[in-house]
Parts: C-alpha cells; structure tokens; sequence
C-alpha cells in the first residue's frame, strides 16, 4: 500500500466516525522526547471531535481537534512515527512504516464496537454530580440532593481532576499497612478531604492524612468538619512546613499553592521521608525571577510579564528535572483549565529508584548555569545528586 493511500483509508474511516481508539508509537528517531500519541473520539458542545494525548517523556498533552484537523495531524504523526494500532468499529488495523516509508497495512475483524464519545463530563467524573457526597454538601460545593451548585462548578471539576491524580497514584501507595499522607498549605482542604473520602470511603483503604496549614480560624474550621464527617483519620493542624518534624517516612506528600520555595520545602521533605507519591501545585515563584542573568534571552526576559512567566515555567522545569535526578518518575501536567487560574502546572511524581540517565546531571547543571539559577530544591538535596 502506498503512503497516500493509507492516509485516504486512514481518512474515510475517521469521516464515517469509525475510530474508537488508537495508539501512535515507535518514533523515528531515539531523541524524539514525544514517546507515543494515544487517540480517540469524544464530544465537545454535542460536536464530533478527536482527541489526541501526546505522551511526552516527562509531560502530558492534550489537543482536541476537529475531523479535518486530525486527518492533517495524522498525516504529521506518520512523519515523526513508524507504527499505528487503530481499532475502529468492526476492525483492528495495524500499520508499519519501514524506512522509506513503505506501508504495511494488516486488519483484523473484530466484534462490533461502539465509540465512546468520553467527553461526557458527568460519565467522566469519579465523583458524579447528581450523587451526594457528605464532605461536598458539608463544603457547599454541592445541594442537599448532589445537585452542584452552579457557582462551585468549576471547584466541582477541580476536585475531580485531583482525584483522578489520586486514583492513577493508587498503585504505587502500600497495600499492607496504614498509609501515611501529609497536605502541606491545606488552605480550606476541599481536596483533602476529597483526598480522604475517596481512598477510605470510595476504595477502602487504611490511611491517616494531616493537613498542615498556617491559618489558625481556617484549622479549626476544618477540624470541625472533619469531626462531624467522623473522618476519624483526618487530622488538621497549625504549623509551618519548615517546622515539621513529626515524620521519619511518609507515603504520599501533596502541597498545594504553596508560595515560592515552600514549595521546594515540601518537595525536600517529600524525598527525604522517601515518599512514594509526590504531588505538587507551585503558586507564586520568585527565587529564579531575581537570579536569572541569560544575556541570550535578552529579547524574552526584557519584559517584566514574559520574565515572570518564564521563570515560573522554568523553576517548574528544574523541580521536576531534580526530582528525576533523585529516582522519581515526574511528569508536568495540567491540573485545570487555564481560563480558571493561570496557576494550572502539577508536578507529579513517582518514586520509581531508577538511575539518572547519561549525561542527565550534566544537562541540568548546563540549563541552571545558562539562567544564572540557583535553586533552593538543589541546595536541599545535593547530598543525593
């Protein structure tokens, strides 16, 4: 089959709303840091759409594209990879594309499979809106009847995406004793108790958490919602991340919008009590903001809101680098929609004791000393670098 061919066949199929998923992988060239596109059907405002989730090597993506626009980037993929599994409605198709792009085209018949079009928001949610959960009423994100209040819908689906996180973390959390985990900067908690009610309540398991947080009112408010809940293992406390000591290990560190290098406190502390999960949403940064000195970025960094962001963007990018460094699996994700916070970057991380890569410490250290950086998180861990 011929190149063009295949893109045609490819093209029908995804018109006449066929797909039902579909994995691109094995890319070209080794140094390509895009590892696999993984695709399928959802339905945006009651409209056909296709999905695609770029699977780098330590971020996630997603681009929703209309038919047309996803018959093109298809056509790009196949530039970049060398093979495709598509399952479509009543077949599966595996491509192969040698070096010079000669096409093998094999089908398989399959029973007759409906696309799920998995935008459907409510279908989507671990935690449904119609259903009442005691800890939303409690919190006013829901109405007596589960019914979500139309201004806390949006907290409603930053709940969920969290939960998600947690769900994909389960995994990696022990299974034969109490888990221990720590919210550093709990602030009002809606995720923590979220956190709470879906590993005991929803899945069972044995678990103390401890939020951390400044605010002595917001604490014992907390505290009494947690005690009316009968949320026996969830406690609330008054305190400062550096001041912490109450902990040798622990199994799962969340910290959410804490500001500037609490953040990389508690991404100290997480590696240091061997945490096995890891999972961060920085807030206002300003440690890089103030060091970097990169002559070559003159054009970028000459404005103060490019500077910001950058250096924002950028200490991301060295706290993930550096918890790579010390045996985790990270990845930069999206946490919500950017038109509700310009704050939407979650760090999340795994502890996986895998060895840095070859030449990874030396890439680093060429990235920090281009910015002139100086990195709090590197202080704290340069014992293990």
């Amino acid at each position: 089959m011929e190149l063009q061919e295949m893109h045609q066949n490819l093209a029908d199929r995804l018109s006449q709303q066929e797909l039902v998923s579909a994995t691109i992988s094995q890319p070209r060239q080794k140094s390509n840091d895009l590892k696999r596109v993984k695709i399928k059907p959802v339905e945006i405002k009651n409209s056909y759409h296709i999905q695609f989730e770029y699977q780098h090597e330590h971020v996630l993506k997603h681009k929703n594209m209309t038919v047309e626009e996803a018959e093109a980037e298809l056509e790009n993929l196949f530039e970049e990879f060398r093979q495709g599994l598509f399952q479509f409605t009543e077949e599966k198709v595996q491509i192969q594309l040698s070096k010079k792009f000669k096409v093998s085209w094999k089908t398989e018949a399959t029973e007759k499979t409906k696309a799920q079009l998995t935008h459907n928001r409510k279908k989507q949610y671990l935690l449904e809106d119609g259903i009442p959960y005691p800890f939303l009423v409690r919190l006013g994100v829901q109405n007596p009847d589960g019914s979500v209040k139309k201004q806390k819908y949006d907290k409603f689906r930053q709940i969920n995406r969290f939960i998600e996180f947690i769900d994909d973390a389960l995994v990696h959390l022990p299974k034969d004793r109490t888990v221990r985990i720590l919210d550093f900067g709990s602030g009002k908690s809606y995720l923590t108790f979220a956190l709470y009610h879906y590993l005991r309540v929803e899945k069972g398991l044995d678990l103390r958490v401890t939020g951390l947080d400044l605010k002595k009112e917001v604490i014992e408010e907390c505290r009494g919602i947690a005690e009316d809940l009968n949320y026996e293992q969830l406690e609330f406390l008054v305190g400062d991340i550096n001041d912490y000591n109450e902990e040798s290990s622990v199994d799962m560190v969340v910290t959410l919008h804490a500001c500037d290098t609490a953040t990389d406190m508690a991404l100290s502390r997480a590696v240091k009590w061997n945490a096995k999960v890891i999972l961060s949403v920085p807030c206002c940064q300003s440690e890089l903001n103030h060091q970097i000195d990169a002559p070559e970025l003159g054009i970028m960094l000459q404005h103060g809101l490019i500077k910001e962001r950058f250096s924002a963007l950028a200490t991301d990018s060295i706290r993930a680098e550096l918890l790579s460094l010390v045996g985790y699996e990270t990845q930069l994700m999206e946490f919500i929609d950017m038109e509700h916070t310009p704050k939407n970057i979650l760090i999340r991380a795994y502890k996986t004791g895998r060895k840095p890569a070859e030449g990874q410490l030396e890439r680093y250290r060429q990235f920090t000393g281009m910015l002139s950086a100086k990195p709090y998180l590197e202080n704290e861990l340069k014992e293990l670098l």
